[in-house]
Formats: C-alpha cells, sequence, structure tokens
C-alpha cells in the first residue's frame, strides 16, 4: 500500500471544491510496477473527512432517501481488553510466524495505560501467557514481547478451545471489574489453517464461540493463505460484533495485522443507538451499533414515509468511558439544490423519472449488503432462500454485482463505447446463480478439482506447463520440438513478445518448491502468474493465478477461477472455465489458453500452478519472439545425415523407455542437437513425442536465458528479435 503521508501516488488527479471532490486514479502499467511489483494488484485507498457542524452528524435528504453520517471526534477513548490469539500450528513456520511476531511487537507497544491485554498461543495445545488479563506496564509488554519470541510451530490446529480459552479470560476480567468503567472487550484471532484438533465442526465452533461470548466479546479475525477455512473466520466475525480479513499468501502478514489493529484500536463509542420516528422512517439500515471506533464512521440511510416531511427527528444513545450519551435534534428537511459538480457540470436534482438519486443508490447498497450478511450467517434453509432472493431482486434492480447476480460487458457499438449500463455494469442473471466466495443451501458448487479437463477451443501444442517444460510444434514438417527451462523462483519469463506490432506481450512469473525424494533437480519451479498484455486497439491488461483472474482494461474486473464465467469488451474476451482453464480471445485472430493445475492434498513438491498454450497466433507478426513466441511461422526440419540414413526422422520406432535415437535440428538457421523423448501435455491427458533440446535450450533459443527475464510483471521491453546475431 502506498503511504499516504508522502501524498497520493503518480498518475492520481483530484479536484475538488468545497461540496463535491472528484479522484482520479490511471497509472500507467510502469507506474503500477513502480509502486509494487504485482501492480494493479495493490489496494487503492481513498483517505477523507468531511466538516462536521452537528454533533449528530450529517444527514442528507433526496426525493424521500436520507442517509446519517456519524463520526464523532474529540472524544477520550474507552479503555479496550484485548486478548491475541496466535496459531502456532507446524502450518505457520517460516514467514508467516516471523512477521505474525514482529507485528504483535508492534501492537503491544500501541496499548494504552488504561487497556489490559494478553496472549495466547494455539496448536493441538492452547498456551496461555497469563490466567487474567494483565494491566499495560512496561514490565508487561516487555515479559509478552519474551512470551511471543519463544512461541514454536507445532502441531495441529485447534480453533474451539483457543476461542474458549480467549473468551473466558475477558468474562472473567469483566465479572470482577467495576461496573461503571464502561471498556471494550475484543479478540483479535489469526490463523491459516482448519480446526483439525478438538471441535471440528464448524456449526458446533460457532455455537459454542456465540453462547460463550453472549454478545459481549467481539471478535476480529484474520486468515492467512489459501487453506484457512475463510467461511469459518467470517461467520465467527459476523456473529461477535468483528470483522474479518483475508491475507493472501504472497501479502506481508505482519504488515496486514498491523493495518487491521488500526481499525480498531482507539474505540470511542459502545452500544450506540440511533433511532427514528417510526411515523417518519421505513425500512432503515442498520441502526444498533457494538462500537464505534476512531476513523471510521456510522452509515445509515432510509425511506422517508412522507416526501413533504419538514423536520426528521432524531436520537443518539451511547456509552463513552464512565457516562451516557444522548443527543437529539430535528433535522430540517428542505427542497434539494442544485449544485455543481468538481468538474463544472451540473449535479442533477432527481426530480426526473430517469435522473440518479445518489441517496436511494445507497440506501440500496447498505440493504443489500445486510441481506447478504444475514444469508451467511444463516442456517435456516427456508429463511436462506428468502434472503437470497430480497438481495438478487435489489441487486438486479440497482444494478449491483453480489454473489447472486453476474455481469454482462458489450463490446462497441453505435450507442455506446463502454459497458452496457450507465452505472457502470449490468447484473443481468444468468443461466443459474454465480457463487463467489460464499455459496449457500441451495445454491450449486462449482466443479469438482478432479473434472477432467474440457477444452473450449481447438490447442496447439505449441506451449510452456509444469516445470516448465516448453513444447513447439511445427506442423508443416509435422516436427515437435520440446525443452526444459530451470529458472529461479520469482523470475519472469517472456513467452510471446510482439507489444511493436501486433500489441501484444506474455510474460510469466515462476514460483519454487522442493524437489521430489530421489529427484535429480534441487528445486521445482512452476507458473504461479501468466501476465497478458495488449496495446491494441486500447491497452488493456489481465493477470491470471490459478485462483483469479484480474481484468484491467479501463474497468477492472476479479473473477474468481472457481466458476465459470464469459466477459468481453473491445475485442477482448475472457472465458473462464471453472477450476480447469482460462481462454483469452483477442480481435478474434489471437487465442491463449491457459490451464488451471490445482491439488486437494498437495505433496511437499507440488504447488498450484498454470500452463500456457497458443491456440491461435495468426494475429501475431512475423518479427514475434519469446521463448515461445519467436517459434511461430517458423518451420524446422531434421539433417538426414546427422540421424542416418536407417531413421524414420518424423516418426521414429516406438520406444520402451528413456530417451531414443540423436538427431540434428535445424530452426532458423541453427543447427541444434536434439534426442528423441515422450512428454505428457494438456493436463496429463495426452502423451506426444518430441525431439528434445537438451541444456536449457542453450543452441535452440535465441540469445541465452537471462535475455527472456522480464524487470516486472508488466514489462514489455525485448532486447531480442528475430534474426538476432548468436553464438553456433
Amino acid at each position: 500500500m502506498w503511504n499516504y503521508d508522502s501524498g497520493p501516488p503518480p498518475s492520481t488527479v483530484i479536484n475538488q471544491n468545497e461540496t463535491f471532490a472528484h479522484i482520479l486514479f490511471k497509472p500507467s502499467v510502469v507506474q503500477q510496477a513502480k509502486i509494487a511489483q504485482n501492480g494493479i494488484l495493490g489496494d487503492f485507498i481513498i483517505r477523507y473527512d468531511v466538516k462536521r457542524e452537528q454533533s449528530i452528524g450529517d444527514i442528507q435528504v433526496l426525493n424521500g432517501y436520507f442517509v446519517h453520517y456519524f463520526a464523532p471526534k474529540d472524544l477520550p477513548p474507552l479503555p479496550k481488553n484485548v486478548v491475541f490469539v496466535l496459531d502456532s500450528s507446524a502450518s505457520m513456520v517460516g514467514t508467516k510466524l516471523r512477521q505474525t511476531k514482529d507485528a504483535l511487537f508492534t501492537i503491544l507497544h500501541d496499548l494504552r495505560p488504561q487497556d489490559r491485554f494478553s496472549i495466547i498461543g494455539f496448536s493441538n495445545r492452547i498456551k496461555v501467557w497469563k490466567d487474567h488479563l494483565i494491566s499495560v506496564t512496561p514490565d508487561s509488554i516487555r515479559d509478552g514481547k519474551v512470551y511471543i519470541h519463544h512461541m514454536s510451530p507445532t502441531g495441529g490446529t485447534d480453533i474451539n478451545e483457543a476461542l474458549q480459552t480467549a473468551i473466558r479470560l475477558l468474562n472473567k476480567y469483566m465479572a470482577h471489574s467495576d461496573g461503571g468503567d464502561r471498556s471494550v472487550s475484543l479478540i483479535i484471532f489469526l490463523t491459516d489453517g482448519k480446526p483439525t484438533v478438538g471441535e471440528t465442526h464448524t456449526l458446533k465452533i460457532l455455537n459454542n464461540t456465540r453462547e460463550a461470548a453472549r454478545g459481549q466479546v467481539c471478535i476480529f479475525t484474520i486468515g492467512i493463505g489459501t487453506d484457512v477455512d475463510f467461511r469459518l473466520l467470517e461467520k465467527l466475525s459476523l456473529e461477535n460484533c468483528g470483522l474479518t480479513r483475508r491475507v493472501h499468501e504472497e501479502e506481508d502478514a505482519g504488515s496486514q495485522l498491523i493495518g487491521f489493529y488500526d481499525e480498531i484500536r482507539t474505540p470511542l463509542l459502545s452500544d450506540i443507538h440511533i433511532d427514528y420516528h417510526p411515523s417518519s422512517v421505513v425500512q432503515a439500515t442498520k441502526t444498533l451499533f457494538p462500537n464505534y471506533f476512531n476513523g471510521s464512521e456510522i452509515i445509515i440511510a432510509g425511506k422517508l414515509v412522507d416526501r413533504k416531511l419538514d423536520h426528521l427527528h432524531v436520537e443518539v444513545t451511547a456509552s463513552n468511558s464512565k457516562k451516557f450519551i444522548i443527543l437529539k435534534t430535528d433535522v430540517p428537511v428542505g427542497p434539494q439544490k442544485v449544485g455543481k459538480d468538481v468538474l463544472g457540470s451540473p449535479r442533477p436534482e432527481g426530480d426526473g423519472e430517469g435522473d440518479p438519486n445518489h441517496i436511494e443508490r445507497l440506501w440500496s447498497y447498505l440493504t443489500t449488503k445486510e441481506l447478504l450478511s444475514s444469508w451467511l450467517q444463516s442456517d435456516d434453509g427456508p429463511e436462506k432462500e428468502r434472503l437470497r432472493q430480497r438481495a438478487q431482486a435489489l441487486a438486479m434492480s440497482y444494478h449491483f454485482l453480489t454473489p447472486f447476480t453476474s455481469m454482462k460487458l458489450k463490446g462497441p457499438s453505435p450507442r455506446t463505447d463502454g459497458l452496457e449500463e450507465a452505472h457502470g455494469m449490468s447484473a443481468a442473471m444468468g443461466p443459474e446463480p454465480v457463487v463467489q466466495s460464499v455459496r449457500g443451501a441451495g445454491t450449486q458448487p462449482g466443479p469438482s478439482l478432479e473434472k477432467p479437463y474440457q477444452p473450449r477451443i481447438k490447442i496447439s501444442r505449441t506451449s510452456v506447463d509444469g516445470d516448465p517444460h516448453f513444447v513447439v510444434d511445427f506442423p508443416l514438417s509435422r516436427l515437435t520440438v520440446c525443452f526444459n527451462i530451470d529458472g529461479e523462483p520469482g523470475d519472469i519469463l517472456r513467452l510471446v513478445s510482439d507489444h511493436m506490432h501486433s500489441g501484444v506481450t506474455v510474460n510469466g512469473e515462476l514460483i519454487g518448491a522442493p524437489a521430489p525424494p530421489n529427484g535429480h533437480k534441487k528445486q521445482r519451479t512452476y507458473f504461479r502468474t501468466i501476465t497478458i498484455l495488449i496495446n491494441k486497439p486500447e491497452r488493456s491488461y489481465l493477470e491470471v493465478t490459478p485462483s483469479r483472474v484480474i481484468l484491467d482494461g479501463g474497468d477492472r474486473l476479479v473473477l474468481p477461477c472457481n466458476q465459470s464465467v464469459v466477459v468481453g469488451s473491445r475485442g477482448l474476451e475472457v472465458s473462464v472455465s471453472a477450476n480447469a482453464n482460462v481462454t483469452v480471445t483477442i480481435q478474434g485472430s489471437i487465442a491463449f489458453v491457459i490451464l488451471i493445475h490445482l491439488y486437494k492434498k498437495p505433496a511437499p513438491f507440488q504447488r498450484h500452478h498454470l500452463g500456457f498454450y497458443i491456440a491461435n497466433s495468426e494475429g501475431l507478426s512475423a518479427k514475434c519472439h519469446g521463448l515461445l513466441g519467436q517459434f511461430l511461422n517458423q518451420d524446422a526440419r531434421l539433417t538426414e545425415d546427422d540421424a542416418g540414413p536407417s531413421q524414420n526422422l518424423t516418426h521414429p520406432p516406438l520406444l520402451q523407455a528413456g530417451e531414443g535415437p540423436e538427431a540434428v535440428l535445424t530452426v532458423k538457421g541453427h543447427r541444434v542437437p536434439v534426442v528423441w523423448k515422450q512428454r505428457k501435455i494438456y493436463n496429463g491427458e495426452e502423451q506426444i513425442d518430441c525431439w528434445f533440446a537438451r541444456n536449457n535450450a542453450a543452441k535452440l533459443i535465441d540469445g541465452e536465458y537471462k535475455d527472456y527475464l522480464a524487470s516486472h510483471p508488466f514489462d514489455t521491453e525485448m532486447t531480442l528479435g528475430r534474426g538476432t546475431s548468436r553464438e553456433p
């Protein structure tokens, strides 16, 4: 994340006046790479505040809808009772545990003198630092850091008992504390796995936690990596007045933990009730809030019973430290004035039937969000279905993308050159409900990981897959050539480079894994990310991982790989076949297929990874280069005198095992010693025979391996090209 204290990141344009602000963030690919190596995966966070003249907050009314922003300041912080619950099972070994420890050292120093805290490490055993909450002193902070430092990863994951122990510590303190001293009790819970020890049934863990917490303890959860039971963590937080965050494997768990803690480090109010007279307001969103933290904002939206209402009566009650706060006021509800936005165009009054009402839209968004949260928490089948239908209907009416709606993109047409709807997306229903990270009873799950690969379009053999194994098909001479590239984890390989001509570049980033036992290699490498950059007719780019596809072509889309979807715009079509492949078609004349390799229970030497296949190269130019691109539209032949007069060079005799006869391949004017070999492609579905070039294809490819290394995933520069001189 960009350090906002040093100013906004590059390509940020801010226009504002006294009443409106317009923020445009449109960095180039190079600028994104300077911010972070993974570029478009970075979060763009807008931090802002507004002038608040009323202590009860800011209330806006437009055409029968209202929104109430409540964010009081200058209040003394509430004392907090916090228990840090840290997963110390064997899976946390290495970087994850080290980063988490460093983050907790920072957080402990941030605790206030009036706070109380304790620390729990859990695996298959629950290890409690102290059996009661400790006051914050320099000595207790030092002792807590020593305890965290000595945590070592071992054993399984007993989530249920860890939570029960933390709640008992907090309940014990609250039972013996001064009732007049109002404080906030929090659990910050971090894990990277699923429950494997003790109680492992999700519903029982949720019920046990809810019954023990009794609404008095808020649980904030952080899940690290892909093996975590994120739905369990999400429900734990939703049912116990907390929040949840997911940290991806490649992200810094420590910085994410500190950022998460910053959101809740300063509680200012508890038990907030915001009431409107029932004769004035209907269908208001959530009005009860357990806590309010400094830097956040409470937002309520609703409908007015009578559009001609003169005043809206509002009451706010809350607890702060040792006193109750009661705020009452009558807010004037007058006609809305037409203002000017920051770009100089008049803002609509919303009086016309087709004019947008931003407050109504905000109300619908908040209502849909609350319905989705209720749907996620519910275990009752009929109620869950009713919530799903209400959320789906509202999302369809206001064009929101949700787990129950899908999005359609249209190409250029005489009436529009963008998306189908003015609001930026269409919530038109697909053939069946599209379920993302949450899936309810009655919805249809995506295909299982064992589903055989069924290609949507014809795929050529020209590809790179596995560890990584390259295959090049020469159809004119009916020859197939293969070679290996032994790179290093983190290397970004240029696979196709045609940026100056067709405008297409394909890069692949490697991830490492230990070698199998008794293998001849020290390590394995696989492609974890394929990046496709398109510069014509307009700039757009894709980033594909085994879990998601990010498409950025003016409008940024994130498509999960565990559900089937097709999107397209401006000559680019992306088709995801759930847990199987991603097909990318460019201007109808270039097509790539990316196979998704997933493991249910991966061995230590296995990683979720990708395979890259060229399905159609007609639109690539004759000057295309890259590890695969340099062989497109080329031909190769085997010289008969080197192979021997008695051999069938195109189809040598069937081999029982190992390598077969040797020959010399002539391609692009280069003579390359090759040997006959067999190789599996298409997800292991097909075995092919090929002529194998040894030694990292040293005499087959132009230049050297290092010439094909990109500096970042969006790098389009290529130093090599057709006709590059090389040593024999």
